[in-house]
This record gives structure tokens, C-alpha cells and sequence, in this order.
């Protein structure tokens, strides 16, 4: 494996507040120096929540996308608020997004969405043992709930209205480590 590239320089740059980005002059293994620029992360980062109704079926929500300006059916997904670890976050998301809470949760693992310039990490969370609970949250409007089954993952894929990255590649992922942990 190669050597990080050497640091001789970082500087913030500033945007009004709105992005953080940071400037580093790089030196790699064989020499080359190159300036990079990558947008820093404001707080902790994010979760995103993949919620086991039962052994086969996710709970999807569906909210306006402002992005792409339309509703869009994905994972219940937000920041990670000060103090808050993964799974707190998690849980306090899917009781807003969704209205339920979960006995049981996993961080299974860190994801980015695009690691070659952003150092934002969002934590997969597996939520099982759900009950029945609402929080206010700060959506505009109450998010509808969406049962899903995991073998049906085929098909949620191809709908216009799920084009989120990060709830394809979660589903996906969960969808093998359940399988894989149902096989043992």
C-alpha cells in the first residue's frame, strides 16, 4: 500500500458560513505536489436508518427531496446532534421520521458519498425490535411510512422516486448481512 501524501499545508477557506473548505498542499510518494480542496463536515456527521418492521420488511419514508423537487422513498436519515452517538441519533430520527423507536441498534458501518473531495461520513444504522413512538421533528409535513420487503429490493431500485445513493447501497448492504446472518 502507498504512503498518505505528505501535508505541507492546509489552510480554511471561507464561504459566508455556509461550506467549510479546506485547502491542503499535498506531496505524494513520488514526488508530484498538487493543491487539493475538499468541504469539511459541519458537526458529527449523519446516520441513516435501515428499520426492520420484522425479519423481511424495512419501513421507508417518503419527503420532499428539495434537490430534485419531488418526493422521494428512501431511508430515515439526519445528523448526528452534539453529544449524540450513532445510535442515539438513529433513534431519536426514526421516532421523528417515522413514529417508532428500536430496542435494538447497530452501527454497522461508516459510508461517504463521495470521499474524493468530502470527508463527511454517514454511520448505517440497523434498527430492530421496533415499538410505536412519535417525537417532533422538524420535517414540514408528517413523512409517509412505507413497508418494503428486502426481497423486493429489485424493484425499488428501478423507481424513479428512490434515487438517494445512500439508501440504495444501506438496503443493499443490510440486505447481505441479514442473509448472511440468517445462513449461520
Amino acid at each position: 500500500m502507498k504512503p498518505l501524501p505528505t501535508v505541507h499545508g492546509q489552510e480554511d477557506l471561507d464561504f459566508g458560513g455556509r461550506f467549510k473548505v479546506e485547502r491542503l498542499d499535498l506531496e505524494f510518494s513520488n514526488g508530484a505536489r498538487r493543491i487539493y480542496e475538499r468541504m469539511k463536515p459541519r458537526g458529527r456527521g449523519a446516520v441513516i436508518v435501515v428499520p426492520m418492521r420484522d425479519a423481511d420488511t424495512v419501513l421507508l419514508v417518503r419527503e420532499y427531496a428539495c434537490g430534485v423537487h419531488r418526493y422521494e422513498l428512501g431511508l430515515v436519515k439526519g445528523r448526528i446532534d452534539p453529544g449524540e452517538t450513532p445510535e442515539q441519533a438513529a433513534d431519536r430520527e426514526l421516532k421523528e421520521e417515522a413514529g417508532y423507536g428500536a430496542r435494538k441498534l447497530e452501527v454497522v458501518r461508516a459510508m461517504t458519498l463521495a470521499p474524493t473531495y468530502m470527508s463527511h461520513q454517514t454511520h448505517l444504522v440497523l434498527a430492530s425490535d421496533l415499538y410505536p413512538e412519535k417525537l417532533e421533528g422538524d420535517e414540514p409535513e408528517p413523512l409517509d411510512v412505507v413497508p418494503w420487503r428486502l426481497d423486493a429490493l429489485d424493484e425499488l431500485m428501478l423507481r424513479e422516486d428512490v434515487s438517494e445513493g445512500r439508501s440504495l447501497a444501506a438496503l443493499f448492504i443490510a440486505r447481505e448481512l441479514l442473509w448472511k446472518r440468517s445462513k449461520a
